[in-house]
């Protein structure tokens, strides 16, 4: 193979320069101007002809945009929702998708408030964590990260009511009380007797003391206990505790 370098090739006035035969490759490098490829021909960007040395002003996409939603955590029974974020175009499709299994359950309902929050209802049957996917009409959307958990709230076993009638000065015998996912337990409202104490636990909790000497008539005692599970969810119930005077009427209810 030959190799012939020069700095200029000028054909001569009225005449034509040709460069290797039909078939040939030519390969070089040649800064244009636009100006001398205006008029010689097209392209075409996203969908729209542009002639070569002109210019096109591009319309980019609007996505969704995502903040929270409220509540973040849910029980099985259809929940509304709030969604806060940016850019919603009336009325997006909402979806769940589980985070280990990968199922996907569409919202049961979607309301459009404004650009930036939106009203949804889901019926979620599967506890666990869920990444939610939003999409607008015109097909651009947002997925997020598992921001969404299903988690069945605390539920109580015990009766609510009568935890036993005891004497004053009395020593009880551990009175248990249990709910189902709880993690802790709390007096929320009301107050035991003094002597008394309430002992919080996992899935259940403990009453134990010496109730005082102190009380000179009978009394009942009405307390709500708060049981609170992983998730931060709660469940309430009321229970009543009753020190009677001058008699020795003990027991209890589990």
């Amino acid at each position: 193979m030959s190799e012939v370098k020069v700095n200029k090739i000028s054909p001569r006035s009225g005449t034509t320069v040709t460069l290797g035969d039909s078939g040939d490759t030519f390969t070089g490098s040649q800064t244009v101007a636009n100006a001398a490829l205006q008029g010689s021909g097209q392209i075409t960007i996203n969908g729209q002809a542009v002639a070569l040395g002109g210019s096109i002003t591009l319309t980019t996409e609007t996505r969704p945009t995502f903040t929270s939603i409220t509540p973040n955590v849910i029980e099985n029974s259809q929940t509304t929702c709030v969604i806060a974020g940016g850019n919603f175009v009336s009325v997006p499709l909402v979806t769940a998708i589980n985070s280990s299994t990968g199922a996907r359950v569409s919202a049961d309902e979607v309301a459009f408030n404004s650009a930036s929050q939106i009203t949804v209802k889901f019926t979620l049957p599967v506890d666990g964590t869920y990444l939610l996917y939003i999409e607008n009409p015109d097909g651009n959307a947002v997925q997020t990260s598992a921001v969404l958990t299903v988690s069945d709230a605390p539920a109580w076993v015990t009766s609510a009511g009568s935890l036993g009638s005891f004497s004053a000065a009395e020593t009880i015998s551990t009175i248990t009380i249990t709910a189902t996912n709880a993690v802790s337990f709390a007096i929320q409202s009301g107050s035991l007797t003094t002597g008394l104490s309430l002992n919080t636990g996992v899935g259940s909790a403990t009453i134990t003391g010496t109730v005082s000497a102190g009380i000179s008539t009978d009394t009942t005692f009405t307390f709500t206990v708060r049981a609170t599970d992983s998730q931060g969810q709660t469940a309430d119930r009321q229970f009543t505790i009753t020190v009677t005077v001058g008699a020795n009427n003990s027991g209890q209810f589990n």
